[in-house]
């Protein structure tokens, strides 16, 4: 049997479909963009969970000190060499925390976008999907808690906040410690504490509200909800 010139014999496979080469593309997409997903998510709680254990064997070794010469100045001397280092280590564990959330939503713009692509293909499949298949924010929130926006108990239980909080609690100790160290009486010692603590916690919400905001801003959705503007390649700040 002979082929004219040019002439390519389909494939028995259907390989050569491009609505079938599409979807092959947008689901390795979707199965990768979920699988680094995954990777974000557990190493939250890995850092999280270091950052706990870290603080727990510090408690541990500041209770033993206790236990065997009281609040004296042995006590003073490993609370400010160990405490300067949990303080350390809790800030390093908010600020990736902080990237990895900013990841995250990323990572769920693009499988909203993944999804897209799928309804351009089989638009009749709209009516079987609860996440979002707009890349725009409240097609975000919708993928994550199936509604248009986060409430604010999702947004307190988030792991920067809950590190957060006990990082400005271990900076207040540290600040009442230090005020202890320095003669300061009793309630200027907890006057200091309360403002470390407060400090800390002001610190650490402005750059979380800071790099969210960034994110915000320098995003511009490609494909958003009816109504909403447009916009061309995403960008991160």
């Amino acid at each position: 049997m002979t082929h004219h010139p040019g002439h390519r014999p389909p494939s028995p496979e259907g390989r050569d479909d491009p609505a079938l080469l599409r979807a092959q593309i947008l689901t390795a997409e979707h199965w990768s963009l979920l699988t680094t997903r995954s990777a974000v998510w557990q190493e939250i709680f890995s850092r999280t969970g270091t950052f706990l254990t870290i603080l727990s064997a510090t408690v541990v070794a500041l209770s033993l000190v206790v236990q065997a010469s009281g609040f004296d100045d042995s006590f003073r001397i490993v609370a400010l060499i160990v405490l300067p280092l949990v303080l350390f280590v809790g800030l390093a564990t908010f600020l990736r925390l902080v990237e990895a959330d900013i990841e995250d939503a990323w990572l769920v713009i693009g499988m909203n976008r993944v999804r897209r692509g799928y309804l351009e293909l089989a638009p009749d499949l709209e009516r079987f999907l609860v996440t979002g298949h707009h890349d725009d924010e409240e097609g975000m929130l919708q993928t994550y808690s199936f509604r248009r926006r986060v409430g604010v108990g999702h947004l307190l239980a988030g792991s920067p906040v809950v590190v957060g909080t006990i990082e400005a609690l271990v900076g207040g100790v540290f600040g009442a410690i230090v005020g202890d160290a320095l003669g300061a009486a009793v309630p200027i010692q907890v006057g200091i504490g309360v403002a470390v603590a407060l400090g800390v916690a002001t610190a650490l919400g402005t750059l979380f509200y800071r790099r969210v905001r960034r994110f915000r801003r320098g995003y511009r959705p490609r494909f958003p909800a009816p109504g909403e503007p447009a916009g061309g390649d995403a960008t991160g700040g």
